[in-house]
This record gives structure tokens, C-alpha cells and sequence, in this order.
């Protein structure tokens, strides 16, 4: 008798706990990502676009929680740039904690697979870069990756956020090597 009533009280409180959500409040979600869903692609379309990393991940899976206000992947038609900056007492050579490398984008290729999820991927070429950047957007949001893989040596860095336009972007660009 006691473990049915512990088994009853339990299961009572784990469905209060499971509320459905408001129809409504769902659909207007549902329009908000998909709003920022065709802005972010008009923006890859235009080649006009800035990624704001909150997460970038290392080479052996290691990852940090970041500033995306600092931390970023952009493109301005055939210009790249790709910031990396933490939260430090050390300046960095960019001012703010990190490095910022701008480079010329080339092969610039945007595909779209079968369930909407669209890939570009560029290879970037500047002072301080040479890597192939490939970036992926989940269909019906602007949440997106971008993967860099450097020419010259094995160190991938992933850039995790969300994709904006230009316009619509609030980065922080520090000094350029």
C-alpha cells in the first residue's frame, strides 16, 4: 500500500511538471524562427552575413562558453573575418583577449540538402589565415556551426550561434593582424 501511494504521488508530480505549451505562444515562435530563418538566408544569399558564436569547441572536443558579441564569423561579400577573443586579463593581439584575422573568401559554394539544411563553404586566405571555413544551418532557424580547418596545421575550431545579417549583427571587431 505504501509504495503504490509513493508511486502515485510520484507520478503526480512528474505530470504537473509536463505541461503542454500554449498553441498560440508555439505558433509565434514557431513565425519568429522562421522570420530569422529567411533573414539568415537572404543574408548567405546576399554573401552579407555575420555568425555569433556563444560556444566554440577546440580540437579534441574541449569547448568554452563565449562572449558572441566577440566571437564571430562574418562574411562582407568576398571579405572574411574570423574572431576569437576571451574573456582574459591578457589584451591578445587584437585588444580584447584573442586574435582577429581577415582574409579574402574564394570557391564560396552554398548547398542545400534535401531536408533544407543549407552548407556553405569558402576557403579564406589573408594575413594571418588559410583555411577552409564550411558553415551549417539547420532548416527553420538561423542556429548554425562554422567549422574552420586550418591549411597548415590539425587545429579545428568550431564557431556554434546563431546567424545573422549585417544589419542586424552586434559585434565587437578588434585589431586585425
Amino acid at each position: 500500500m505504501r509504495i503504490t501511494t509513493i508511486l502515485f504521488v510520484l507520478t503526480v508530480l512528474i505530470l504537473t511538471g509536463c505541461k503542454s505549451q500554449d498553441p498560440v505562444v508555439k505558433a509565434a515562435n514557431e513565425a519568429e524562427q522562421k522570420a530569422w530563418f529567411t533573414k539568415a538566408v537572404q543574408a548567405l544569399n546576399d554573401r552579407k552575413f555575420v555568425l555569433e558564436a556563444d560556444q566554440v569547441t577546440f580540437k579534441r572536443g574541449r569547448f568554452v562558453y563565449v562572449n558572441a558579441s566577440t566571437n564571430f564569423v562574418s562574411l562582407h561579400e568576398n571579405r572574411a573575418t574570423i574572431q576569437l577573443a576571451f574573456n582574459s586579463p591578457y589584451a591578445g593581439p587584437n585588444g580584447i583577449g584573442g586574435v582577429t584575422v581577415d582574409g579574402s573568401a574564394s570557391n564560396i559554394k552554398m548547398d542545400t540538402d534535401n531536408k533544407g539544411n543549407i552548407t556553405i563553404s569558402m576557403s579564406v586566405m589573408g594575413a594571418g589565415i588559410s583555411a577552409r571555413v564550411i558553415i551549417r544551418m539547420a532548416n527553420n532557424s538561423n542556429k548554425c556551426s562554422a567549422i574552420v580547418y586550418p591549411n597548415f596545421n590539425s587545429n579545428v575550431v568550431t564557431f556554434s550561434g546563431y546567424l545573422y545579417a549585417e544589419e542586424d549583427s552586434n559585434v565587437f571587431k578588434g585589431r586585425s593582424l
